[in-house]
């Protein structure tokens, strides 16, 4: 694991997940909570919540990781997995029609709606590998919580009016390519 300079962790971790939820399911998510609840503060407040609970597990489930794998094999892992999420990033996301949502709370309702779209989402295992490679592990959580926030947050307060307007797939692509370039960077230069 890395000890970036003081801060870094948490800045790297926030511009890695915030260009990974970029035309994400949760972004879908966060448009159809806006209208239909039509209010942003709660559901704000429960992608919040849900993020920090469904990262800090990722967190620490990467830290772990990072114990047990050797250092040149977590490199190759790390590496392949950036260039896996390159690809799934190409690759629009949709909602399924059965996704949980409850009609009583935004808040109940976006947190739990949130934490079970990002169970297996590629910024949960971004996550992983985040705190796979970086330390400390608060300032992973910290920054993908950020990052997150960062990219739905806008979605909320914008809801529906401007979704079809919206150029994802040009926002897609290049994710995918920084993605991408992330990957083929840490399989030529290593981890540290």
């Amino acid at each position: 694991m890395i000890d970036a300079l003081p801060f870094s962790t948490a800045l790297i971790s926030t511009a890695t997940v915030a260009l990974a939820e970029i035309g994400d399911k949760t972004q879908l998510l966060a448009l159809l909570l806006a209208a239909r609840f039509r209010r942003p503060w709660p559901i704000i407040a429960g992608i919040a919540v849900a993020t920090v609970l469904n990262h800090a597990v990722a967190a620490w489930a990467g830290s772990a990781v990072a114990v047990w794998l050797q250092p040149d094999v977590l490199r190759w892992v790390v590496a392949a997995s950036f260039i896996l999420v390159a690809l799934w990033t190409l690759k629009p996301d949709t909602l399924d029609e059965d996704t949980p949502i409850a009609t009583r709370s935004a808040f109940m309702a976006s947190t739990v709606a949130f934490f079970i779209a990002e169970i297996g989402d590629k910024t949960q295992i971004a996550t992983v590998l985040l705190a796979a490679r970086y330390v400390p592990l608060w300032e992973v959580v910290v920054g993908t919580t950020l990052g997150m926030l960062l990219a739905n947050v806008p979605v909320v307060l914008l809801g529906s009016r401007f979704a079809n307007r919206l150029p994802l797939t040009a926002a897609r692509r290049t994710a995918a390519a920084v993605f991408l370039l992330i990957g083929l960077w840490v399989a030529l230069r290593g981890l540290g």
